[in-house]
Order: structure tokens, then sequence, then C-alpha cells
């Protein structure tokens, strides 16, 4: 079939054209966005007959993977990211069991160890705005390693300290460096993985995040009860002491800007074990080359100071706001109900600190299936839209969406499955006013994580999938607005209740999650036409930029 071009009039097809009848690929990544737009506008009449001329295979052009690493290889370094994710909130939630422990130890008042929860609050959601950016130009390894080096001086200084300032000092830098490594993560999926693939690859990038929350205060609970305080801390060092050893060792540099698509050397500090093996082998061989194409990848990993304004310029696309606010209340909404859990079941079951301390496994439980479950609903209705547009989806390979409905495809996962969680959480409220088998919360629990967990990771894929390359950038601004809304509606949570009743409070933190949600439904309609006109618009920047250029240099 004919291919279209600059101009209404199509050209001959090449000899190595496809036929008529064999499906086409998503739009190669090289072709200019202003081409998609005007063929669109120049052929409205049928949509399905628009995408197969506008979407070319990437293979004509680029026979390059995206990654050269294999998909078990992927699979355990998002794994792996996402468990050094891991340590952010299993340091948040491991600590509020031993509040009253604290409190006592210090003789300070509840609401001055309270500060310390703050705090930590705070710096979760500042944090990432700086290593995001430090890790997009230095690259991961670099990034991940100033993360590790405060998170242990700071675990180590708090199991040795015995003073209420040392404590908020340190329990800040704490926050610092172990949620610097969240939006590290992000960039690392984004690094590796296609949009077609991303689905896949959610259940690995996610069990840090989720089973953190859920986890600690259950190992947070059996430290308060059973070990002094302090000890809290000293197994955080030990925990994340081991993790390190092997994570620093075999990790991979995995930043674009530095190894492409892995085949790139790395800089010496961006280099694990199996890199710097690999160097000293290939010295004798190719040490002149090696040495070009190194120096070349140290100026593009240059350090600079990190930028953390640089990531407020995703809040200037109104589209990117409307996914992002929701993504926030959805795990407000989580926090929301984690934290009035343990009020709601010692008041109306007289649990003990332990047996409160056990209702966290069904949320975690709920979490993790929630991770293995929605990647293969997002990477199926990914295929299906491909498929109703005669698009061929290539494996490891990056392709445009500029002309892929990706906001259709991955919302129309996310939205029911978050109503479903608002039902839910209307449902939990009005539960706990009445005498029920505790099995019913229980069991509502579980579907509340199960589903505010899968609306989240679906909406991180999405803004990843619309970011390309900057998947720290856009997940350091997530965590950030996670943090400050999840800290708001924690705080509420327990006034709300007192003021309303449980019915009434969940019922209105579930209305909060609509109101917020709603926005989306105009994302899904119109997020291809919107991205499309931004491609547009910016590219005829670009034109503009250049030609006046052109007419200065002459």
């Amino acid at each position: 079939m004919p291919e279209p071009f600059n101009s209404t009039m199509p050209l001959p097809s090449p000899p190595n054209a496809q036929p008529k009848d064999e499906k086409v690929g998503l739009q190669d990544s090289n072709q200019p966005p202003e081409m998609s737009a005007s063929s669109e506008k120049k052929h409205p009449e049928n949509e399905n007959r628009q995408s197969q001329q506008n979407l070319r295979p990437t293979e004509s052009e680029n026979n390059e993977p995206y990654s050269v690493h294999s998909s078990s290889a992927k699979k355990l370094m998002v794994l792996a990211a996402s468990l050094a994710g891991f340590f952010s909130p299993l340091s948040a939630s491991i600590y509020y069991p031993a509040l009253p422990a604290i409190e006592k130890a210090l003789n300070v008042s509840s609401t001055q160890v309270n500060l310390t929860v703050t705090t930590y609050l705070i710096l979760q959601g500042l944090a990432p705005m700086v290593t995001a950016s430090f890790s997009d130009s230095a690259g991961r390894r670099p990034g991940y390693a100033i993360c590790f080096i405060v998170y242990l001086a700071a675990n180590l200084g708090l199991a040795l300290q015995n003073s209420y300032a040392a404590l908020m000092v340190l329990r800040a830098l704490q926050s610092a460096g172990s949620s610097g490594a969240i939006a590290i993560a992000n960039g690392v999926v984004s690094d590796i993985i296609t949009p077609q693939e991303r689905g896949s690859y959610i259940a690995f990038a996610s069990v840090g995040s989720i089973l953190g929350p859920s986890l600690s205060p259950i190992i947070g609970g059996l430290f308060a009860e059973y070990t002094d305080w302090h000890w809290i801390f000293w197994f955080l060092l030990i925990f994340s002491g081991a993790f390190c050893v092997p994570f620093f060792l075999f990790f991979p540099e995995t930043c674009r800007k530095i190894v492409g698509n892995g085949k790139g050397v790395p800089p010496f500090w961006n280099r694990n074990l199996p890199d710097i093996l690999r160097a000293r082998k290939e010295k004798q061989r190719q040490q002149r080359a090696e040495n070009e194409e190194e120096n070349a990848n140290r100026q593009r990993s240059r350090l600079s100071i990190p930028n953390p304004l640089k990531v407020f310029v995703v809040f200037t696309n109104l589209q990117t706001v409307m996914t992002l606010c929701p993504a926030g209340v959805a795990f407000g909404s989580y926090y929301a109900v984690l934290t009035g859990a343990s009020g709601e079941f010692t008041r109306v079951y007289h649990f003990s600190e332990i047996k409160v301390a056990l209702i966290f496994l069904p949320m975690g439980v709920g979490g993790l299936i929630s991770a293995l479950s929605t990647g293969k609903l997002v990477n199926w209705n990914f295929h299906r839209h491909a498929r109703k547009r005669g698009i061929m989806v290539a494996r490891n390979r990056r392709q445009e969406l500029l002309n892929f409905p990706i906001e259709r495809a991955r919302l129309e996962i996310a939205l029911p499955v978050f109503c479903l969680g608002c039902v839910c959480t209307v449902l939990y409220g009005w539960l706990m006013t009445q005498d029920v088998n505790v099995s019913g919360p229980i069991i509502l629990l579980f579907v509340m994580s199960w589903s505010f967990a899968a609306f989240y990771q679906v909406l991180n894929v999405l803004l990843v999938d619309t970011y390309p390359g900057r998947g720290a950038m856009v997940t350091a601004v997530v965590n950030l607005l996670r943090c400050e809304i999840g800290a708001g509606m924690a705080a509420m949570i327990s006034p709300l209740t007192s003021a309303t009743g449980s019915g009434w409070s969940y019922t209105i933190i579930a209305l909060i999650g609509v109101a917020a949600t709603s926005p989306l439904l105009l994302t899904m309609k119109y997020g291809m036409k919107w991205r499309q006109e931004s491609a547009a618009k910016a590219e005829e920047k670009k034109s503009r930029m250049q030609e006046a250029q052109q007419r200065q240099e002459v």
C-alpha cells in the first residue's frame, strides 16, 4: 500500500513495500509528528484506514532493539529497582507502632513525636525531585549510590541516638535517602521497557511500593512488642546493607543518555562488576575505540548540580495534571484507609496491637495480586486496540504512540477498578458502624487494596508512556503529589470520623476520589488528539527556531 508523505498525493510503493493485506506496525519513532498530524487531517473519513496509512513499522529504518537485555534480565532489573524503592514505604510505616515507646523514652509529647512523621512525609515528597534530575544527567547508578549512602548513614545514626533533635534530623535524612530511589526505579522502567511491553513488568515494578505500607506495620509491631525501639533502625541498616552488596555489584547502568540501548560503554562511576570485567577483557583489543566511546559517554553523563525545579515543567501540560491528580488522590485514599484501620478495628473489635498489625496482611496480599494481574489486563487491552486498528506490535522496538489511543487503552482498565475501590470504601465505612463478623471488613480491605493499587499502577504506566525517556522526572512529581495528598488525607480521616462517624467519613473519601478522577473521562476521549496538537505545535516551534537560526547565520 502507498505510504503517506508530506503531500496529499501518495508516492508509488517501493519494491519492498508490504502487501495490502498485511498489518502494519506502529509509526516509526523517527517520523516527524507533523507528518502524522497532517495526514490525519486530510483523511478524516476513515479512522482505521487513517491508522494504517499513518502507522509505519520501525524496522524499515532502524533494526536496533530498544534494549539489548533479555526479557528475564529486564525483569530482574525492574524487580531490583522496585526493591530499592521498597525501603521508603518500609521506613515510613515500620516506625508507627513504636511511637508510644519513643515518646516515653525521649520524654516528649505525642505532638512532638508526630512532627517526626510529618517531616518524613515532607522529605519523601521533595527528595525525588533532586534525585530524578541527577539520575537523568549522571546516570541511575550514581543516583542510587547517593541515595543509599545517605540512607545507611541515617539508619546508623538513628540506631545510636537518644535525642529528640537527632531523631528529627536523622528521620528527615532517612526519608531523603530512601524516597529518592522511588523516582529512579520508574526511570529504569522507561529506559529498558517499551510501552507495548510495559504492562508485563508492572508486577515487578510495583512490588516494593505496594508491600512496603502493608508489611512494615507488622514488622514494626513485632519489634515494638518484643525488643527495644532502636532495633527497628538496626534492622533497617542490616537489611539495606545486605541489599546494597549484590545490587551495586551487578545492577547495570540503564540511562539511555549514557548507554543507549545497553550496548554503550559506561564511564567508570557507572560500571557494575560485569562492566569492569568486560572492560578489562577488551582493553588490549580495543583500547583506542573503547576510550573514544567512553570519553563520548563521559561527556554525555557529565555531573551537574541537580535542579529540582526542572520537574515542575510537567505541570505546564493540562493533560498531565489531569492524570497526576487522580493518581495522588488514589494513593491518598489508600493511605486514609490504612491509617484509619488501626483505630477502627481497635474500637469495634477490641483488637490487640499484634492483631491490629495482622489486618494489614490482607491489604498487602491484595496489592501483590494487583501487581501480578494488572499487567496482564493492561497488555491485553493494548493489543486489543492494536488489532482493532490493524496495527502490528513489534517486540523490543521503540514505536511512536502519536497515532495510537494509549490513553483509552490504559484508562479502560484503570477507571472500572477505581470505581470498584470507591464502592468498597463506602461499604467498608458503613459496615464498621454495624455489628458484623470481622471477615466482612477484612475482605473489603483486600478488594480496596487491589483496586487502588491497580489504578495507581496503570496511571503510572500512562504517565511514563506519555513522557518517554523522562520516567524518573514524572515519577518524582507523582511521588510529590502522592505524599502530600496522602499526608493530608491520612491526617483528615481521624477528625472526620470523629465528626461524622465511620459511614459518612469513608463515603466522603470515596466521593473525593470520584470527583478527582472525573477529568480522566475527557483524557480518555480527547487524549490522542491533544497529544497530536501538542506535537504539531512543538514541531512548528522547532521549525521557526531553525529558520531564525539559519537567517542569523546568513
